[in-house]
C-alpha cells in the first residue's frame, strides 16, 4: 500500500468529533506508517464485531489493505470478501479485493473485482484498476481483452510496467510489432527499472532477434549513469564493444566519454582520465564535452584557477560547440569569484558579445554589473543593468536589475530624490521578491515610508461546507485510504480551469488543512491574482498559516519567529508533508533521518523511525529547535538561512571570507546557486509573513550587516 501524501484531511476526521469507527490511535499510525498499525487495526474491527457498531466493513476495508501492505494476502481475502460499505467507498473495496485475489492466485477474481472498480471509480482511480485489470486479465489467459485495457492504461500513464505488459499482450494477441515497440521503449526509456533486463531477453528472443544499436547502448548507458547505476553503465558499455558495434574512431570517442564520468562517479580517477584523452580524440562535438568534463571536475574540487584555466581552453578550441557557452559563462564567474572584478566585466562583456543567443545572456549581464559595482563603476553597472531589464523584461533578474540600480545612485552619494523612486518602483513592481524587501529597508534608512507592498493582509474566503468535488477525499480519509485520498485531491486540483474555480477550491482546502494542495492551485492558477491584482484572497493560498497550532506552539517553546518557521517551510516543502528529498530529506522541514537522530540526541529523547519524520508534528518540532539554535550562532535570519540549506560550516565559511561586505553584497556572493535563492526566497517569506500576520508585535528590521557568527554553537 501506497504511503499517502497529505495530512490535512485526516486533521479534519480527527477534530470534528464524529463517531468513527477507527479510533484516532489506528489512523495515525496508519498515516505514519508505525508498526503497530495492523495491529491497531484488527483490534478496532474485534471491538467493533463485539459491540456490533455500525459501520464494520470500513473497519475490515483498512485492516484488509494494511495486511496486503504486509503481504499477508489470505488474511486481506478473508477481510476483504463480504465486506459492506458506503456506497463511495465500493470502488475501492472492489479493487483492494482485485488485489488480495490476484496475490493469491485466482486472476480470474481479480480481473472481474478490478472491473467494478474501474466501471464504479472515480478518475483517479480508474487509471490504476484498468492498468492492474490489465494485468489480471493477461494472468488469467485472456490475452485480447488484455490488450484492450493496457491499451487505454498505458495511453492514461505510460511507465515500465505497463509497457512490458502491454508487450506480453499484443504478444499473445498476435501484434508482433507492437510487442517489440513496446519492449523497446522499455529498455531504452526506462533501463533501470527490473523489467528492463527481461525486455531486453524478450526482444532477442523474438524472430528475427532484435539487438540494440550502439546509440542505443548509450541512451541506455546515459540513463543508468542518471539514476546511479554506475556498475551497470559500465557493463552496458562492455557489452556493446563485446558485440563489436564499437567500430570507428568517433564510436570510441562516445563510448570513452560515457566509461569516464562512470569511472569519476565511482572515484576511479586515473581511469576516467585515461578514457577521456581516448574522448578528446573523437570529433569536435564529443571532445568538446571531455573537455568541459575536465573542467568541470576542477571547478568541483575548488581549484578555481585550474578551472577557469580550462574552461577558456574549451571555449576557445571548441566556439561553435554547445558547451562553448557554458565554459565562456564560467571563465567569467570564476573571474568574479576571485575577486578579479576588471578580469570579469572582460569576461562577460566578450561572453555577451560570443554568445548572443545563450540562455544566459541575462544572468551574465547581472554578473558584469556586479563586478562594475565591486569595481565602484556605478554608471557603468548601471548601464548594464538598465540594459539587461530592457532586453530581457521577463527575466526574473530585473527586480535585481533595478534594485541595484537605484543602490547605485545610493552608493554614489546621490540625493534621495534619485535614489527614492527607484526603490520605491522594485516595491511595487515586485512586491513577493527579496529586493522589495531590500528596498523597503533601504527607503527607512533613508527616512522615506517606503509604500506598502501589499494594501490588505491574506484573507480568508469563506466557502461554506466542503465542496461535493473533496467529498470523496473526506471519505477516503475518514477510512484511513490515506494514499486513496491524495490521489483523489490531486486528481480534482488537476482538472481546475480558470481563477474563480481555482480561488474556491484553493479556500476549500485551506478549511481542510491540505495547505500544500492549496498552495500548488495558487501557484498554478492566481500568481496574478496575488503578486499583480494584489487580492488578499489570493494571498491566503500563498502565504497560508499552515499547521499554526503546531509552528506557533513550537516555535513559542524554543524562542523561534513561527514566521521564520513557516518561510522555510514554504521553500523546503511547500507546506507538503509527504515531500522527500533526492538527499532523503523528508517531511515539512524536510529533516534527513541523521540529522534527526542528532537532534534526538540532544533533546535527550528516542531517536525516531525515519518514517516518523513524515509528521507534521515531529518535523515542525525538530525544524523549530534547528532553526532556534542556528539564530542563536548566527544571530541574523540571512545567515541561518543559508545554514539551514548548506550547512554550518559552510555559513561560517563564508561569513570569513566576505562578512565585512553589506547585507546585500554578500547575499549575491554566496558561491552556491541553490543557496543564494534559497536565502532570497526565506527573506523576503519572512518578512513577507511578519507584515500579513504580526501586526500586533514590534515591526521587525532586517539588519543589513552581517554579524560574526559565534565559535560554539550547532555544527550539525
Amino acid at each position: 500500500m501506497r504511503r499517502w501524501t497529505g495530512t490535512g484531511l485526516l486533521t479534519v476526521v480527527l477534530g470534528a468529533g464524529g463517531a468513527w469507527a477507527q479510533s484516532p490511535q489506528t489512523l495515525e499510525a496508519v498515516r505514519l506508517h508505525r508498526a503497530e498499525a495492523r495491529a491497531l487495526a484488527r483490534k478496532d474491527l474485534e471491538a467493533c464485531t463485539a459491540s456490533k457498531c455500525s459501520d464494520p466493513g470500513r473497519i475490515a476495508l483498512l485492516a484488509g489493505t494494511l495486511a496486503l501492505a504486509e503481504g499477508d494476502v489470505a488474511e486481506a481475502r478473508t477481510l476483504l470478501t463480504g465486506a459492506r460499505v458506503s456506497a463511495p467507498l465500493q470502488p475501492y473495496l472492489a479493487y483492494y479485493q482485485g488485489q488480495a485475489h490476484f496475490y493469491s492466485g485466482d486472476a480470474a477474481a481479480a480481473a472481474v473485482a478490478f472491473g467494478q472498480a474501474v466501471e464504479k471509480g472515480s478518475p483517479a482511480l480508474v487509471t490504476r484498476a484498468r492498468a492492474r485489470l490489465g494485468e489480471a486479465l493477461l494472468a488469467a489467459d485472456k490475452a485480447k481483452e488484455a490488450a484492450v485495457a493496457l491499451e487505454e492504461a498505458a495511453k492514461e500513464e505510460p511507465s515500465a510496467e505497463l509497457l512490458y505488459q502491454r508487450a506480453q499482450a499484443r504478444k499473445v494477441a498476435g501484434n508482433p510489432t507492437g510487442e517489440r515497440e513496446d519492449l523497446k521503449a522499455v529498455a531504452l526509456r526506462y533501463p533501470a527499472h527490473a523489467y528492463a533486463d527481461e525486455a531486453l531477453t524478450a526482444l532477442e528472443a523474438t524472430k528475427p532477434p532484435l539487438r540494440l544499436t550502439l546509440a542505443e547502448h548509450l541512451q541506455r548507458a546515459r540513463g543508468l549513469l542518471d539514476a546511479g547505476a554506475l556498475k551497470r553503465v559500465l557493463e552496458e558499455l562492455e557489452k556493446a564493444e563485446a558485440r563489436k558495434l564499437v567500430r570507428t574512431k568517433q564510436d570510441k570517442a562516445l563510448v570513452a566519454l560515457v566509461r569516464a564520468q562512470a569511472l569519476y562517479a565511482t572515484g576511479k580517477r586515473e581511469e576516467a582520465e585515461q578514457a577521456l584523452a581516448v574522448a578528446r580524440q573523437g570529433p569536435p562535438s564529443v571532445a568538446a564535452e571531455a573537455a568541459y568534463v575536465t573542467a568541470r571536475r576542477a571547478l568541483k574540487a575548488d581549484d578555481n584557477a585550474k578551472a577557469r584555466e580550462l574552461m577558456a581552453a574549451v571555449e576557445k578550441a571548441y566556439p561553435k560547440e554547445s558547451v562553448a557557452d557554458e565554459a565562456g559563462f564560467y571563465v567569467g564567474w570564476l573571474d568574479l569569484q576571485g575577486g578579479r572584478f576588471e578580469d570579469a566585466v572582460q569576461s562577460f562583456k566578450a561572453f555577451d558579445q560570443r554568445h548572443a543567443r545563450s540562455r544566459r545572456r541575462d544572468e551574465a549581464m547581472w554578473y558584469r554589473a556586479l563586478a562594475h559595482l565591486r569595481l565602484e563603476q556605478y554608471g557603468a553597472a548601471r548601464e548594464v543593468l538598465d540594459t539587461l531589464a530592457n532586453t530581457f523584461p521577463r527575466s526574473s533578474l530585473v527586480p535585481q536589475a533595478r534594485y541595484w540600480s537605484a543602490r547605485s545612485h545610493e552608493l554614489e552619494g546621490a540625493k534621495v530624490d534619485i535614489t527614492g523612486p527607484g526603490y520605491a518602483a522594485v516595491i511595487t513592481t515586485a512586491p513577493n521578491s527579496y529586493y522589495a524587501l531590500l528596498a523597503t529597508e533601504r527607503l527607512r534608512e533613508l527616512g522615506r515610508e517606503p509604500p506598502a507592498a501589499f494594501p490588505e493582509s491574506p484573507k480568508q474566503l469563506e466557502t461554506g461546507e466542503v465542496p461535493p468535488e473533496l467529498k470523496l477525499a473526506v471519505a477516503l480519509s475518514e477510512a484511513g485510504l490515506f494514499s486513496d485520498a491524495a490521489e483523489e485531491v490531486q486528481s480534482r486540483t488537476a482538472r481546475i480551469r480558470n481563477q474563480e474555480q481555482a480561488l474556491t477550491f484553493a479556500h476549500a482546502l485551506l478549511r481542510l488543512g491540505e495547505y500544500g494542495h492549496a498552495h500548488a492551485v495558487a501557484a498554478r492558477h492566481l500568481w496574478g491574482r496575488a503578486f499583480g491584482a494584489r487580492v488578499p484572497e489570493a494571498l491566503a493560498a500563498f502565504y497560508p498559516r499552515a499547521f499554526a497550532s503546531a509552528v506557533e506552539s513550537e516555535a513559542s517553546r524554543y524562542k523561534v519567529s513561527p514566521f521564520l518557521v513557516w518561510a522555510i517551510m514554504r521553500r523546503e516543502s511547500a507546506f507538503r508533508p509527504e515531500v522527500a528529498s533526492a538527499a532523503d530529506a523528508r517531511g515539512l522541514m524536510q529533516v534527513i533521518p541523521p540529522t534527526a537522530r542528532a537532534i534526538a540526541k540532544k533533546l535527550e529523547e528516542p531517536e525516531p523511525a525515519p518514517a516518523e519524520l513524515f509528521s507534521p508534528s515531529l518535523s515542525i518540532r525538530y525544524g523549530a529547535w534547528y532553526l532556534s539554535q542556528l539564530m542563536k550562532r548566527f544571530s541574523h535570519p540571512a545567515l541561518a538561512a543559508a545554514a539551514y540549506n548548506a550547512g554550518p560550516d559552510a555559513a561560517v565559511k563564508w561569513v570569513k571570507q566576505k562578512g565585512s561586505l553589506p547585507l546585500d553584497l554578500f547575499v549575491e556572493e554566496i558561491p552556491f546557486r541553490e543557496t543564494r535563492g534559497y536565502v532570497k526566497q526565506v527573506l523576503a517569506d519572512l518578512y513577507l509573513y511578519q507584515s500579513f500576520y504580526g501586526k500586533d508585535a514590534t515591526p521587525q528590521r532586517l539588519s543589513l550587516t552581517v554579524p560574526a557568527p559565534s565559535v560554539e554553537g550547532v555544527s550539525f
